[in-house]
């Protein structure tokens, strides 16, 4: 396997950002894979040592590339800055990003300037280390390594200051960035940018890395000029931010001075979205925030992705090509190094979790449990720590006193226990947002959790290695919850035939991945969770009806534990009665075993455990079942431990209560609930107050953070264009990605046409989805909704559905004989937001018709409210038409979720083009319509060619609702009340 780059210079040249590797101390500089990034994202091979010359001094060094982060024209390098030793997995070691460098690719002078200032801010915060350290890491990081924390946004000192600072050189005139003239002088065109790109205050706060969580600078610019000409900031230029938040005056020669519009960066050059550059500082600190909270994990030389018991990358491969894709979470943005063959610069990271504990037992007398000698370990309080500090505190004599005076302490067996957890990229995203399944079978929340036991030999490597795999994930059925409500109500979808086809394909990926399956739902069988905790019981039965797992009797197991009933009274050790019940089947399944680094053993099922959002009650359960597996894979060695009662085993209650934590916090934005008892076996009323305050924490998020930050998760994995970023910015959440909405669309289509088209003679020409107000001979109602218009060679039919149970609600036939005027044009419904008043994407049209008996709306099961349409007038009755007609209003849907059916043509590139093509159409097909009637009743009655008018029907080109129109229908508290939320939301 080529052998990854573990350091990098960047440093900052005149055609873009040189990455060379950093040589080895007392080593000459190699530039045999040095590589540049151009300041318009591409990356290609260096064919030269570039640090000579004089364009750019300083250098920056990190630890790997997270990848190439693209929003509207500008690029970012998303760079490891800081990272943490946390465990060491067969002689491989695993660290954690605690924070990245992102660094623009608009310009030197942005670029230097970044770059500048990281390594300043590295500097200033460098903690003294000793300096033995191992320059293969294979021991320890380099903590001489100038990081790049903070490194576009922690700079509001002048270039030339930094210059002088990290160089020693005199700085020119000529080398002075003008990028802080330029963010400042045109602040209309950065927004926030300005204020948060050059200050120091709210972005490099440890308090603030709680994803989406706003500083209170944040909400204070919220009112930026939206204009390219705005003024400069009462104290914007004005002020220096200091290291602890404050700021000092500054002097007047820092103010910057005027800068011509061809000096603007070239990240703002060409076509963009003005809303996605005004939402930028809001990206880039939420993709600084993301990749730096501590929740991504990587090695340079250990496939993280896999478990023990599968192969390591041994061959000529490069890792990311053997890394699995299940849970490569920089796959999309990393691409552009890959495409261009720079594998040795291509750093996997996988999001989830790694701890690990060292402890020693000492057997004793039959009879009892084997002692634990760990008692540095032994305390609730001890956080997670690195695998060098853990190394320390093992070898100090304060440590481990009673082992070492010992006269039976070559006895003692030395272990490792590691905890991974890896994170599914499939369905990924936070609590509310991502729930349930997906029509690919993925189910949101999947987390594969591998718990490793290592048998420490004399010297220190593992002898042998157990391996116990448990999953996570949500339930597998189509269902969604409000993120308004403190106990919301569980929303189904979908018909029965649509949950079983994604119910059966999850488990059969699962059952093809992973063995044998075993079901434990911990929902509760009482309110709101009980209902889709019965279709849950009803899916699996049904699957096993049905050919089980593999069509061939293969069945899935099935436990439904009502976790908060049989738990009443924080009585949380109940959760033994479940443990009995799974027994079984985790006997029968064991665990991998590998022993001289042969596998000898293999995990042959897996225990599939959720509860509403396989977090708190799921902790628990996990955390007892490896609890469970590790005693029995002890006992194999002859120690017989208690990790339930014995105080002396609590680290191993922290370390799975430390994995809870994190998992939580990935999708709920907070630690788990019930973590005093996953910690301490104990559940106190002090816990319980704990919660309520995590939920009212968890509640803040669901309802303000999660939506934004959704939106840039599903981005950065390339699940959703950056127009997701100006969905967001119009209605203040994100839309769901995962779920292919045309294939839905182009299912109720073809639903709509085979129940609403009764003549076998009339043929489907074409149907589309559209907006639509939700009342008739409406052209503004309050909400909007989707719905479906089919054209055939006779008719139109208006189709409202139930998009929850998939069937027709309503539909209305209208003969094409009947319409009177169609007109096309701009079709605003609302001016809050920029989206909604862009005249080019808000286009639709009116259809006018006359409104005969024969025009039936006809609703659920079918019955009539008027005659039917083939029955013959009453005599003497007169032919009812509502004087001024009636008419339908549609508004094109964006084109990625617009669908044409049956006529085989692609979807049209705007929303101009989609409202044209289906005008169009619908003249021609009403016009030939009305020709051949016309020539029918000519042959019919002998008249000549002539003897009879067709009036045919033409398209007009008028506003729907124009720009001055949709203002004035705007009222102020509509106005405000969106202001108010877009403060809070954005």
């Amino acid at each position: 396997m080529p052998g990854l780059v573990r350091k990098l210079l960047i440093f900052a040249a005149v055609d873009g950002l040189v990455l060379q590797p950093a040589p080895p101390r007392n080593h000459a500089p190699s530039t045999q894979q040095a590589i540049k990034v151009d300041y318009k994202g591409n990356v290609r091979p260096l064919l030269k040592d570039r640090r000579d010359e004089d364009t750019a001094p300083v250098s920056l060094e990190i630890h790997g590339i997270i990848g190439l982060l693209k929003v509207a024209t500008s690029f970012f390098l998303i760079a490891i800055s800081e990272r943490e030793q946390v465990a060491e997995i067969r002689g491989k070691v695993i660290y954690k990003v605690t924070d990245v460098a992102l660094i623009p690719l608009s310009s030197q002078d942005d670029a230097h300037s970044a770059i500048t200032s990281a390594r300043e801010h590295a500097r200033r915060h460098k903690k003294p280390t000793s300096s033995t350290e191992d320059d293969t890491e294979t021991e320890t990081e380099d903590d001489d390594t100038l990081s790049a924390t903070d490194s576009l946004l922690d700079a509001e000192t002048s270039h030339d200051q930094s210059k002088d600072l990290a160089t020693g050189q005199a700085a020119t005139a000529d080398r002075r960035t003008s990028v802080a003239q330029d963010v400042i002088r045109n602040k209309g065109v950065y927004g926030r940018f300005a204020d948060k790109w050059f200050s120091r205050k709210g972005w490099s706060t440890d308090s603030r890395r709680t994803i989406g969580l706003s500083s209170e600078e944040d909400l204070a610019a919220t009112n930026k000029p939206s204009n390219v000409q705005s003024t400069l900031p009462e104290d914007g230029p004005n002020t220096e931010s200091k290291g602890d938040g404050g700021s000092i005056p500054a002097s007047d020669d820092r103010v910057p001075e005027d800068v011509s519009p061809a000096e603007i960066p070239k990240a703002l050059e060409g076509r963009k979205d003005s809303t996605t550059i005004a939402l930028l500082p809001k990206i880039l600190r939420t993709t600084k925030l993301y990749f730096g909270s501590g929740n991504f994990f990587f090695s340079y030389d250990y496939d993280l992705s896999h478990s023990v018991g599968q192969p390591q990358p041994q061959s000529s491969l490069p890792l990311h090509s053997q890394y699995d894709p299940l849970f490569f979470w920089n796959r999309h943005i990393i691409s552009p190094f890959m495409d261009a063959g720079q594998h040795n610069f291509v750093m996997p990271v996988i999001q989830g979790f790694v701890g690990q504990r060292s402890f020693s037992i000492k057997p004793v007398k039959s009879g009892s449990n084997s002692a634990v000698i760990d008692p540095s370990s032994t305390s609730d309080d001890i956080p997670l720590q690195s695998w060098k500090n853990k190394d320390e505190e093992d070898t100090s004599a304060q440590d481990r006193p009673a082992a070492d005076q010992s006269p039976d302490s070559n006895e003692e067996q030395d272990f490792l226990l590691t905890v991974i957890s890896r994170r599914s990229v499939k369905r990924a995203g936070l609590r509310y947002l991502r729930r349930g399944v997906d029509e690919e079978g993925n189910a949101a929340n999947s987390v594969e959790t591998e718990q490793i036991l290592s048998c420490l030999g004399g010297d220190g490597s593992a002898d042998k290695v157990f391996s116990f795999l448990q999953y996570r994930a949500s339930i597998p059925l189509f269902f969604s919850q409000s993120p308004y409500s403190l106990k919301p109500q569980v929303d189904t979808w979908g018909t029965t035939d649509t949950n079983a086809k994604a119910f059966r394909r999850h488990f059969s990926d699962l059952s093809n991945r992973y063995g044998h399956l075993y079901c434990a739902s911990l929902v509760d069988k009482h309110g709101t969770e009980a209902k889709i905790g019965e279709l849950y019981e009803q899916h699996a039965k049904s699957l096993n009806e049905n050919g089980g797992l593999d069509g061939n009797g293969k069945e899935l197991g099935f436990e439904w534990f009502d976790f908060h009933n049989v738990c009443r009274g924080m009585k949380f050790e109940k959760v033994s009665v479940l443990m009995e019940t799974l027994g079984p089947f985790l006997k029968s399944t064991s665990w991998t075993e590998i022993a001289d680094g042969q596998v000898v053993k293999q995990q042959s099922g897996i225990l599939r455990t959720n509860c509403m959002d396989c977090l708190d009650r799921t902790n628990v359960v996990q955390s007892a079942c490896a609890r469970t597996a590790l005693e029995a894979q002890l006992s194999e060695g002859g120690f017989s431990i208690d990790l339930q009662n014995d105080p002396s085993t609590s680290w191993f209650n922290t370390l799975w209560a430390d994995n809870g934590d994190a998992i939580s916090r990935q999708y709920a934005g907070t630690a788990a609930l019930k973590g005093d008892f996953t910690r301490t076996r104990k559940r106190q009323i002090t816990g319980a107050l704990t919660d309520f305050g995590l939920t009212l924490t968890r509640y803040y998020n669901n309802i303000v953070n999660d939506y934004f930050t959704q939106a840039v998760i599903d981005y950065m994995l390339g699940r959703a264009p950056d127009t997701i970023f100006a969905e967001f910015e119009a209605d203040m959440k994100s839309s769901d990605y995962f779920i292919d909405v045309r294939k839905v669309r182009e299912a109720a289509i073809e639903r709509s046409a085979g129940i609403v088209i009764e003549d076998k003679n009339e043929d489907l020409i074409a149907g589309w989805t559209l907006s639509v107000p939700t009342s008739a001979n409406k052209l503004k109602t309050t909400t909007f909704e989707e719905a479906v218009l089919l054209l055939t060679q006779r008719a139109l039919y208006f189709c409202r559905l139930d998009w929850g149970t998939e069937k027709v609600k309503e539909f209305e036939q209208i003969e094409l004989d009947h319409i009177e005027r169609l007109a096309r044009g701009v079709y605003i419904t609302s001016t809050l937001a920029e989206r909604h008043t862009d005249a080019e994407k808000n286009v639709g049209f009116v259809i006018r018709y006359r409104a005969h008996m024969g025009d039936l709306v006809r609703r659920n099961t079918r019955s009539l409210d008027s005659k039917k349409r083939d029955d013959p007038p009453q005599k003497g009755a007169k032919s009812q038409q509502d004087d001024g007609g009636r008419f339908l209003a549609f508004k094109a849907l964006p084109p990625q979720s617009s669908v044409t059916s049956s006529d085989g043509h692609q979807t049209p590139e705007s929303e101009q083009e989609i409202v044209r093509n289906i005008c169009d159409q619908i003249a021609k097909v009403t016009n030939e319509f009305r020709r051949e009637s016309a020539s029918t009743a000519r042959n019919q009655s002998g008249e000549e060619e002539g003897g009879m008018r067709v009036h045919e029907l033409a398209v007009e080109e008028k506003d729907i609702i124009s720009l001055a129109d949709a203002k004035k229908s705007t009222g102020y508290l509509e106005q405000i009340g969106y202001s108010l939320k877009k403060m809070v939301w954005a």
